[in-house]
């Protein structure tokens, strides 16, 4: 099978022809989605019709292990019943649309900010898989940003002063700068995890920047010093012409890299339309063409 993709943005982000990824099992045609995330970073299915065990079988073809340990996890059980199919919707384990004031609810508007999945884990995540099955009929959309371009695009002076440099990654940083409470049982499962600032994608040798909401210093600077860095680093990276705005149809799915990009939720009434996703990670662990492969 030849998958077809068409640019979305001139930098980075691509459409897919149609396919069922449902029935893509050969490894070619497998290689040929990783080759593509290579180039484009964040590419676009329509109409897909995954079941939940579906999108995990998908998942782990493609990409091999998965993410288990999420943030949310350490709030509140997984209605799925597996930490791996995250339920990244406005609705409570009910079924019913959330408060205004639900803990679930506060604890996701920290998606509104510019993240990166599964920083804060050790190993990190790699590709995150979003599946759409239930669509807001008001704009509910997600901007990526382009971190291979932003790093490309810094003066060479700063790319040589960021070489070394290591950052602290915990989603309970982000999270509680928004004012979110955790009890300490809670944050002492959230230590976080700490990686370099820039990364290089080992099958292709290009580099980007890696930042997140979840950065919450640089090991290697005085802290004042280190935010100051991580807050014009991130605004370099999510200049207009870096960012794609993804506006979700029913049956979109969409795959990006996190080691590529940044992403966040664009705001909505969601506390009136329901949305419901359902969004698996994989770790970065080895090359995919061979973690994937069964044993």
């Amino acid at each position: 099978m030849t998958l077809r993709f068409n640019k979305l943005h001139p930098h980075f982000a691509a459409e897919a022809g149609p396919v069922d990824l449902r029935r893509v099992h050969d490894e070619e045609a497998l290689e040929g989605i990783r080759t593509a995330m290579d180039e484009h970073a964040v590419l676009v299915f329509r109409d897909q019709a995954f079941s939940g065990g579906e999108q995990l079988d998908f998942a782990a073809r493609l990409d091999g292990e998965l993410h288990r340990k999420t943030g949310f996890s350490v709030l509140q059980k997984n209605r799925f019943g597996d930490e791996a199919l995250s339920d990244v919707s406005n609705v409570e384990a009910d079924g019913q649309v959330v408060e205004a004031d639900s803990r679930r609810r506060l604890y996701s508007l920290g998606n509104r900010l510019w993240h990166t999945d599964a920083s804060f884990q050790d190993p990190r995540g790699r590709y995150s898989m979003l599946a759409a099955l239930v669509v807001p009929p008001v704009p509910a959309d997600t901007e990526f940003a382009d971190m291979r371009t932003a790093y490309d695009t810094l003066p060479e002076e700063t790319k040589a002063g960021l070489e070394g440099l290591r950052v602290h990654h915990s989603i309970a940083h982000s999270r509680m700068t928004l004012g979110f409470e955790f009890s300490e049982e809670e944050r002492d499962r959230l230590k976080g995890a700490i990686h370099p600032l820039v990364l290089t994608n080992p099958r292709t040798g290009r580099r980007a920047l890696y930042l997140a909401s979840h950065a919450s210093r640089i090991l290697d600077r005085p802290v004042p010093e280190g935010r100051l860095v991580l807050r014009e680093l991130t605004e370099h990276a999510t200049r207009p012409e870096l960012v794609y705005r993804h506006s979700w149809r029913d049956g979109d799915f969409v795959i990006w890299d996190n080691r590529a990009t940044m992403h966040r939720a664009c705001p909505y009434e969601d506390t009136v339309h329901r949305r419901e996703m359902r969004r698996v990670t994989t770790l970065d662990t080895g090359d995919p063409a061979r973690v994937a492969q069964p044993a």
